[in-house]
Parts: structure tokens; C-alpha cells; sequence
């Protein structure tokens, strides 16, 4: 079993759905991913908060065995952000975004994890996630995210990201931005050509798609009674499907797709609630179950 290293964002959300709403709670893109990774394997956590973040937060991150060597804590007020979703809940509107301490965020790799096995890059500016992996040791796999904003802001700098990493994570809608092209097959050629050997787009309650040189595999989103919150749903998939992958080593084909639906379990966990609060009653055989389901789910004969 290897360590997975995310380099990414701890923050408190103010969030609205259809379904209720929450303030100050538990949010931040390497939260999420380090949350689900943490069922698979061990997690080391590089990121920055202020000196007013609950320690009670802290404790549940510690709870899950991740190990907080690398969260700066630095005097100032933590990253917030406010967003509310409309029923179609497939895309937040961002309300607020404070970025506070994270706005100078530099990430300082310590020495004991200068040689993750695996790397997570969450949506930090490409110049950080650069400078990420100029200080430490090629890991096995190294997979990123990305958004908008970069997308428009810092093509070149994404693009010399992209030439060094293994797997693009992003959502369709970033997809298009980044390939310029309403075609998400067209996108994934053009972008495959340009570096990463994986490109998974995730689609919301549409589910996701894995393009690489070899194939293309789609998994749905799993159907779901009840969802609340999507926020960090696809940090959660990150962390689940490199979690998976972290925890058997296994690069095959076969094995990327597993991760796939990993990752896609982790996400139906998170939306049925607020922040990470189903993530923190989760127990690994509900996660076993869930992927069970997911293959009767995707499973046909072939009657020809």
C-alpha cells in the first residue's frame, strides 16, 4: 500500500440547495479528497488554514488517519467560499469567495513526503501545482484538477502541468473550456495528445467518461434517492478513484477502471449530505455494497 500525497484546499463553506442550507462547515477541495482516499490508504495533506479553523475539524481529519505534518496554519482568516445550487444542482453559483490566507498559500513539501508513491494536485494555480512537483521524486502516478478560472487565466502554465501528469480530472464543462470544442471525444484526443495518458471527465448526475490511448470506458452516476449537497463531489471521486489505486499499486487497464467506479461510489456517498457528514458515519462495508450494486447496475448479457 502506497501514500498518496493532495496538495489542495481546506476551507469553510456556506451552502444552499433546494434541500436546506449550512454555514461555516467543513469544505475545500483536498478536505474532500483526502476524506474518501483515507478508506483506501494513507493520506498526507498539504495545505493552509487560519488561525480561526476549528480544531474540532482538525480532530476528524486526524480521526481518518491523515496525516496533518503539512497543514500551515498562519495567522489570518481561513478560504471561504459561498455558493448555492438550483434544482438542477449540476453546477453551483458561486455567492462569495474569500480567499484569505490562501491567496499567499506556497505549498512547502516537508522532507517525509518527498516521495509520495502517488500525487494528487488539486485546483490550486499551475504555477503552485508546478512547483509541486519540482520538489518531490517522480511519483508512480500523478493526477491533477483544474477549473476554469486557470483555464483562462494560465493556459501556458496548465498546459506544462499537463505535459507531467498522468491523469487529468476535470468536469465536463472545463473539458470544453480547456479543448475549446463542444466535443467531449475531440477534447479528450486533442488533449491525450498534449500529455496526460488519462483524461476522466466527470458529468454530474450523467455520471463519467475515461479516455485514454487505449479505450474509453463510461460508468452513470449511481441512482440516488436522496441528493442534498454536490459540493466536493468531485474531489471525492478524485479521492476515491486514486485511493483505489494507491491502495493496490495496480495500473492495469482493468484496474483504472475499477478506480473509475471507486471513485464514483465515494461521490454518491457525499451528495446524499451536507459537507462531509456522510463520509463521517461511512463504513468501508457500505462501500463494498455500493460497488456490488454498481456492477449489477452496468452488467448485460450478451444475447447475440
Amino acid at each position: 500500500m502506497g501514500n498518496l500525497l493532495v496538495v489542495g484546499s481546506v476551507a469553510l463553506d456556506t451552502v444552499k440547495t433546494p434541500f436546506g442550507e449550512v454555514s461555516e462547515v467543513l469544505g475545500g477541495s483536498a478536505t474532500y479528497f483526502a476524506t474518501a482516499a483515507s478508506y483506501f490508504t494513507s493520506v498526507d495533506l498539504i495545505a493552509v488554514v487560519g488561525e480561526d479553523f476549528p480544531d474540532q475539524h482538525l480532530r476528524f481529519l486526524k480521526s481518518r488517519g491523515i496525516d496533518l505534518t503539512g497543514l500551515e496554519r498562519r495567522a489570518g482568516e481561513t478560504f471561504r467560499w459561498k455558493g448555492e445550487y438550483s434544482h438542477q444542482l449540476n453546477e453551483a453559483h458561486t455567492l462569495d469567495t474569500r480567499l484569505n490566507v490562501f491567496e499567499t498559500f506556497r505549498p512547502k513539501i516537508p522532507d517525509q513526503y518527498r516521495s509520495p508513491s502517488m500525487l494528487f494536485l488539486g485546483n490550486i494555480d499551475p504555477e503552485l501545482q508546478l512547483d509541486v512537483l519540482r520538489q518531490v521524486r517522480r511519483p508512480i502516478l500523478v493526477a491533477c484538477d483544474t477549473m476554469n478560472f486557470w483555464i483562462e487565466r494560465k493556459r501556458e502554465a496548465l498546459w506544462r502541468v499537463l505535459e507531467q501528469v498522468d491523469v487529468l480530472i476535470i468536469n465536463d464543462g472545463e473539458a470544453r473550456a480547456l479543448g475549446g470544442h463542444p466535443n467531449l471525444t475531440q477534447v479528450a484526443r486533442e488533449t491525450l495528445a498534449r500529455g496526460p495518458k488519462h483524461l476522466v471527465i466527470k458529468r454530474g448526475e450523467y455520471g463519467v467518461v475515461l479516455f485514454n490511448q487505449k479505450q474509453t470506458f463510461a460508468a452513470p452516476a449511481f441512482p440516488l434517492e436522496q441528493v442534498q449537497d454536490p459540493t466536493g463531489a468531485g474531489d471525492t471521486f478524485a479521492g476515491g478513484f486514486m485511493g483505489y489505486l494507491a491502495a493496490t499499486g495496480n495500473l492495469s487497464e482493468a484496474s483504472i477502471r475499477q478506480a473509475v467506479v471507486f471513485g464514483s461510489v465515494m461521490a454518491s456517498f457525499t451528495v446524499e449530505a451536507f459537507s462531509l457528514d456522510r463520509l463521517r458515519a461511512l463504513d468501508y462495508k457500505e462501500i463494498e455494497a455500493r460497488f456490488r450494486e454498481f456492477k449489477r447496475l452496468t452488467h448485460f448479457e450478451d444475447l447475440s
